[in-house]
């Protein structure tokens, strides 16, 4: 089964090497916050390791995340899915639970896009576009690796890719980063 977006990218080779983007509502800055950025390092992790999931690449910035995903087993739409859900409910539970000074304003926000659905939940926080690209080329593959670990370069957060601490570029270029990942060369 393929993963229709509604921006009409699928994901046709569920064993295939993609470039994808998951963007918060309304570009609403989440991802400010430590907490939930840890939200999704631990469920990128999880996903690596329980869901056959291999992580080539990762950027995590206020509002959206770019990654390159194989699944090794041949479900990467199944793990979108999960890894989106399962970060929702995480969210949530972190913005009702936390101190967090914008709980009313992002809950009332979440609920009124939730609403903008017919898919009958209460909260909705990711947009329902991934833009799901195959790599099939190394050029291709250099292209979206560049672009993403040099997303905080040009958001102008720091001088060189990295030092930005929610990116894969460190592992990269100083062989550690914040998680482990699947190196793509």
């Amino acid at each position: 089964m393929s993963y229709e977006n509604a921006d009409g990218y699928k994901i046709r080779n569920q064993h295939g090497l993609h470039f994808m983007t998951f963007t918060v509502v309304d570009w609403i800055d989440l991802f400010s916050r430590q907490c939930y950025r840890d939200i999704l390092v631990k469920n990128m992790q999880h996903c690596r390791l329980k869901k056959q999931l291999s992580i080539g690449a990762y950027v995590i910035m206020t509002n959206h995340m770019h990654v390159i995903w194989q699944s090794e087993c041949g479900k990467l739409s199944d793990t979108v899915r999960d890894f989106k859900s399962f970060c929702t409910k995480e969210f949530i539970h972190a913005i009702q639970t936390e101190n967090e000074s914008r709980r009313e304003w992002l809950l009332r926000m979440f609920q009124f896009h939730a609403q903008q659905t017919n898919q009958n939940k209460e909260y909705k926080i990711w947009t329902g576009t991934n833009h799901p690209e195959e790599i099939v080329t190394e050029k291709f593959l250099r292209t979206k690796l560049d672009y993403i670990h040099n997303n905080p370069v040009k958001a102008g957060w720091v001088a060189e890719p990295e030092d930005y601490l929610y990116s894969s570029a460190s592992n990269y270029i100083t062989g550690r980063g914040i998680m482990e990942i699947d190196y793509l060369f």
